[in-house]
């Protein structure tokens, strides 16, 4: 084989030697086990199949809610986007309203789009000490709630990118007083049940929590958890899964995702109580160094910076981190993320630590404004995102309709989505992050 371009980029990657603090949580080491590839099988007569699980894969998703606390758990070789577009299915299987955190992954759009779901938004708050955007506020669900009776479900990204955590409680709280189900997208949350205070949405009364398991455990990417609480959304999982998922899912992805629950059963809170201890030193030290982190209920093993706060961009950080050989999640100008786990060892946290340690300290940079407005919607989300398109220069975009999901980070606050009217603030804003052209409708 001599023109592999992608298996010889991810080789001369592995060659740098990195400490990873980003996705897949098993950071590459031996937890995984490499037989796995001789274990590369269909669906046989001993394999059980994942869509009628009645055997082996039937047992493991069992024991995956005995170790979350389910009352059903299942199996995604698609990622938490079916787990995603599985759970709006069975809240809203006839479409409807559903609200929404504007702070939503493209999936949720695009599933929501196929199933004819209306979004109803609210939008987070920026924390203007801090510079992370707070959670939504209960309250307004409430309002949101009340101003729209025919609602079905209520729908949350917890934690958020940066690891700020919703009230779970609160909000379940008030969705069970309007009689409809919470939605957690937990993708970035998965371990949340782990951490000494559990976290985790379906222990504080969310319906359904679609989890991305690769992100912060041992699981090979791709990998995900759909739980239910709700026991009137189990007749109808398998079936609502199917209709999105593959027909040929991967058996390694299914078999890590099986000896996942088998690791964090034994070892889990034990690993996620020692991790916790090195990342509080390393929060401390930038504390000290005077950078912003969130604010509020967070993640406790995700490491967010503001650098901002001590005169640096993120993505200036992320290159100074790299230099060094510590590879960030993510950065913009704004912020840097950093993705623990209990598979980063103590050189990776050890060369984490020397690295915050010698950043240089300067006059803070300029916040940039928190001066996103809801577009107006002009045509319906499902028929915006099926309908003819052209695509045209931002600047010359004003006043036409956009054609697709246009969001700087997953998950983010999409700047627009199909069907909205492109006014000057949202012009502004995708020029300010590089998006020159973009699609409308015709």
């Amino acid at each position: 084989m001599n023109n592999t371009p992608l298996y010889d980029a991810l080789k001369m990657h592995r060659s740098l030697d990195y400490s990873s603090f980003h996705t897949p949580g098993h950071k590459g080491i031996n937890i995984i086990p490499p037989d796995l590839l001789a274990l590369d099988y269909t669906e046989l007569p001993d394999t059980d199949s994942l869509f009628d699980a009645a055997g082996p894969i039937l047992k493991a998703e069992q024991n995956a809610a005995e170790v979350f606390g389910a009352k059903k758990t299942l199996f995604s070789a698609g990622g938490c986007t079916l787990c995603i577009q599985t759970m709006l299915r069975l809240a809203l299987p006839f479409g409807g309203k559903i609200i929404c955190s504007r702070m939503i992954h493209k999936n949720a759009i695009n599933a929501m789009a196929l199933l004819d779901i209306e979004p109803v938004w609210v939008v987070p708050k920026k924390n203007i000490k801090t510079g992370f955007l707070d959670p939504i506020d209960p309250q307004e669900i409430k309002e949101s709630l009340k101003d729209n009776i025919d609602t079905k479900a209520v729908y949350i990204t917890s934690p958020d990118y940066y690891g700020v955590i919703s009230d779970i409680k609160e909000l379940s709280n008030v969705c069970r007083e309007y009689n409809i189900p919470l939605l957690v997208d937990n993708a970035h949350g998965a371990h949340l049940g782990f951490v000494n205070e559990n976290l985790h949405p379906l222990k504080l009364g969310a319906a359904m929590t679609a989890d991305s398991a690769h992100k912060t455990l041992p699981v090979l990417t791709g990998g995900a958890f759909l739980h239910i609480a709700d026991e009137k959304y189990i007749p109808l999982a398998k079936s609502s899964m199917a209709l999105f998922g593959s027909t040929s899912p991967s058996y390694p992805i299914m078999a890590s995702l099986d000896m996942c629950c088998g690791w964090l059963k034994i070892n889990g809170k034990k690993e996620f109580s020692d991790l916790l201890k090195k990342v509080e030193k390393i929060k401390k030290l930038a504390e000290q160094k005077g950078i912003l982190t969130p604010s509020g209920t967070v993640d406790p093993t995700r490491i967010s910076l503001n650098t901002k706060s001590i005169g640096l961009t993120g993505n200036d950080c992320a290159k100074y981190f790299r230099s060094l050989g510590i590879e960030p999640e993510f950065s913009d100008d704004d912020f840097i993320v950093l993705i623990t786990t209990p598979f980063n060892t103590d050189e990776d946290f050890l060369k984490l630590y020397n690295a915050i340690l010698k950043l240089p300290i300067n006059q803070p940079l300029k916040q940039a404004p928190f001066c996103f407005d809801l577009p107006n919607v002009k045509v319906s989300l499902k028929k915006a995102l099926f309908s003819s398109f052209e695509k045209v220069n931002t600047k010359d975009a004003i006043n036409k309709i956009c054609a697709e999901t246009l969001c700087v980070c997953p998950p983010g606050i999409p700047i627009l989505i199909p069907g909205e009217i492109i006014n000057e603030k949202a012009i502004k804003l995708l020029l300010g992050y590089g998006i020159f052209t973009l699609n409308v409708l015709k």
